[in-house]
């Protein structure tokens, strides 16, 4: 009888102790898991903001471009007499758009360097011929398209800094949580991606 008992006691015990290890292992599991799925949530919307970012900031350098485009449209019909040195300005703009940088080619800050020495020089000289002209005073599209350019040229690196903080945010990311990576994407390389430098990535 005392055998008896004694035996229930101990497998009464072993059931507790099972039961106690297997919940304690789908709490781990559970825990494990939301985790990850926080990550993940977290690493989406990192690279969403990035995209973003991005999006707006070449967006609004397209509609500066355009806005080059539609001043030597302007000067051309009331300065005639230009024509042949505004289609020279208009083969640089078509060219400003292929010398563009990328997300990834702007690894190479000679890239951004040549892009930007580009696009500030037509700025400048489209401004300066365009205020030179002695209907600039009373023309007030060629002064609109001049004060759109202008204000987005001025733009340019407040989007650059917005972008910068969103990928320093996105490197640290990966950094800290680069064993975690395989969980979180295994599709996609883990690599750090390049910024202007418009703050520090520390």
């Amino acid at each position: 009888m005392r055998t008896l008992l004694s035996g229930m006691v101990i497998t009464s015990c072993a059931l507790i102790f099972w039961n106690c290890d297997h919940k304690q292992a789908a709490a781990d599991q559970t825990m494990t898991f939301t985790r990850i799925d926080s990550l993940t949530d977290y690493y989406l919307a990192l690279q969403d903001s990035m995209l973003q970012s991005w999006n707006v900031m070449i967006h609004d350098d397209n509609q500066k471009i355009k806005a080059m485009h539609n001043l030597l449209h302007e000067l051309m019909v009331s300065s005639p007499e230009l024509n042949e040195q505004l289609a020279d300005y208009e083969q640089r703009l078509d060219q400003l758009v292929r010398l563009r940088y990328t997300q990834k080619t702007m690894a190479n800050t000679d890239v951004v360097e040549e892009y930007d020495f580009a696009s500030n020089s037509l700025v400048t000289e489209l401004l300066s011929l365009a205020e030179a002209q002695p209907e600039f005073t009373y023309n007030t599209t060629l002064q609109k398209l001049a004060d759109e350019i202008q204000l987005a040229d001025q733009r340019v690196n407040n989007y650059r800094e917005e972008y910068d903080a969103i990928v320093a945010d996105y490197n640290r990311f990966l950094e800290k949580y680069r064993a975690e990576m395989k969980d979180i994407d295994a599709h996609t390389p883990i690599e750090k991606r390049p910024m202007f430098q418009m703050v520090s990535d520390e």
